[in-house]
């Protein structure tokens, strides 16, 4: 049986290196908590019997899938006591050249999101961040923060869509997501 030539080798080795940095995966950081961490006290809602500070996390994110023209955030919670869970966040039209969000920026007059970049309605009513704020006794809930990767660089404009739309419409252009999951009870 006879071998390949080293330098075929050498070669097809580097050509696999550069593939495996060309595919980085697409990450997403919140608030620097790892997967499952309890929500600090200064992202939870003021409101509704909670105290907290009610500030949205800073948000980063890497390797978004080749032909990315826009990002959405979303942060929704599937185990809220209602039929269709409690949607949180909504950050749409984000440019694809960001890599994330500075904390404070789901503030409703923080002018602090990027360029172009709008908030959707929630289930709070307003469009900014609502935190966590879970009935007391009613067990841990999850917070997920999911980022979609978006084929179009603007959404229709959604003002006033629930948060069930607004998905729909997200989904229906992403190119891929990736998803943060956060913790948080009373």
């Amino acid at each position: 049986m006879r071998r390949p030539p080293l330098a075929f080798l050498s070669a097809l080795l580097a050509s696999s290196s550069a593939f495996a940095q060309e595919a980085a995966p697409f990450t997403l950081e919140v608030g620097g908590l790892a997967e499952g961490a309890r929500v600090p006290e200064e992202m939870v809602f003021d409101g509704f019997g909670c105290s907290g500070g009610n500030v949205s996390p800073e948000v980063s994110w890497s390797g978004a899938p080749e032909g990315t023209k826009s990002f959405a955030l979303v942060m929704y919670d599937p185990d809220a006591p209602t039929i269709s869970g409690f949607w949180h966040w909504a950050v749409l039209d984000i440019p694809a050249s960001a890599t994330g969000l500075e904390q404070g920026a789901g503030g409703p007059e923080s002018g602090a999101l990027p360029e172009g970049a709008r908030q959707g309605y929630t289930d709070f009513g307003p469009f900014a961040y609502g935190g966590p704020c879970p009935p007391v006794g009613h067990g841990l809930h999850r917070y997920q923060f999911t980022l979609y990767a978006l084929s179009v660089g603007k959404l229709p404009d959604l003002a006033g869509a629930t948060g069930g739309l607004t998905g729909a419409m997200v989904e229906g252009h992403s190119l891929g997501s990736v998803r943060r999951t956060l913790t948080y009870s009373r």
